[in-house]
Formats: structure tokens, C-alpha cells, sequence
């Protein structure tokens, strides 16, 4: 991608471009949520909980960005632009015959509830399919997390299947639920390259 990543903004979240200047940010949500999310994310290693790993990694994404790999998001609230409270991302972007990414997300434990995941995650599908032309995303779960499988099927993506020891999760082959969902008004006149 040659163009700098745009900010967007839903009603009540702004959804930021990665930079190295939130790191600080970034290491205080995921030290916050570490038990909220450790069911669902791989373990960390030894500097995960360090504000250097989340500079290079904020770095890192931003580069993948530039490359047309990635599009994250670091969520705020407007009334709290440097607390991090969600992440969402499109990632393994490929072009081509395919088309298409994988959607990742999360919310801060104190937030969950309230409908922000799906404002954020609305706006992201909006940005992949309107913006990045994007014809398909793909979003997998494991089968007993029952937030995300509401919150995907109340977006209409489609349940494909089940993929068995999927991801190392937790110390454990997990498996999980594969969905997708694709653009209705997709037009192949305009895929990118």
C-alpha cells in the first residue's frame, strides 16, 4: 500500500493506525487483559509484557501495512485518545485470484457488552470491502467462545466448518470454527493487484 493508513472513526470509537508512539498504551491494555485473553491467544514469551516488544511490533505492523500485508487498528475511546481499549485487524491480506484477509479482534474486558467489538468490526468490514476491495474475509473462533461466535453471526458471516487442532493455543492444539463472510457488490473490474 502505498497511502498512509487512515484513521476511522465510528460514533463511539476512534480506530488508529499503529504507531510507536502508543506502545506505552498498547502495553497497558494487554497487561490489563492478559487473563481476559489468555484462553484465546497464544502464551506469550518472555518480553511480550514489555514496551520495547510493542514498539517493534507497532512497527512492525505499520510496515505490514506498507507492504499490503495488514490493516490494525488500535481502538480508543474519543474521550480517551491515548487509553487502548481493543484491537482489530485484517491480516494475511492476499490479492490475486483470492481476494481476501483474515479478521481478528478484542475488546477490553471492562468493555465488553456494550456493542463496541461490532461497531468496531462493522466499520473494519466496511473499510476491507469498500476501501481495500477486498471480496472475502475470513474469521475463525473456538468452538466454546460464544461472544464471538454471536457477534459474527449477528454480521452474517457464514459458519463453513470446523478445523480440528487449528491453532497452539494455551498451551494446547485448539480447535476452531472457520466462517466467512463476502462482498455482495463486489466488482472484479476494480480488483487490485
Amino acid at each position: 500500500m502505498t497511502t498512509l493508513q487512515a484513521v476511522l472513526v465510528t460514533p463511539r470509537l476512534h480506530l488508529l493506525p499503529p504507531h510507536t508512539g502508543l506502545a506505552r498504551a498498547m502495553l497497558d491494555y494487554q497487561v490489563a487483559n492478559r487473563q481476559h485473553f489468555a484462553p484465546w491467544d497464544p502464551k506469550p514469551g518472555d518480553m511480550f509484557y514489555t514496551e520495547l516488544y510493542w514498539t517493534m511490533q507497532l512497527r512492525q505492523q505499520a510496515l505490514g501495512w506498507e507492504q499490503g500485508m495488514c490493516a490494525r487498528y488500535l481502538l480508543t475511546l474519543p474521550e480517551e485518545p491515548q487509553r487502548i481499549v481493543g484491537t482489530v485487524s485484517l491480516s494475511n491480506i492476499v490479492r490475486g485470484v483470492f481476494q481476501a484477509a483474515h479478521l481478528g479482534y478484542g475488546i477490553d474486558h471492562s468493555l465488553q457488552g456494550q456493542g463496541l467489538m461490532h461497531e468496531a468490526v462493522s466499520e473494519i468490514i466496511r473499510f476491507a470491502f469498500d476501501d481495500l476491495r477486498l471480496h472475502r474475509l475470513q474469521a475463525n473462533y473456538q468452538p466454546h467462545n460464544q461472544r464471538s461466535a454471536a457477534l459474527l453471526r449477528r454480521l452474517g458471516f457464514v459458519e463453513e466448518g470446523l478445523a480440528r487442532d487449528y491453532l497452539y493455543i494455551n498451551g494446547a492444539w485448539r480447535d476452531h470454527v472457520l466462517t466467512s463472510l463476502t462482498h455482495p457488490a463486489f466488482d472484479p473490474a476494480r480488483m487490485l493487484a
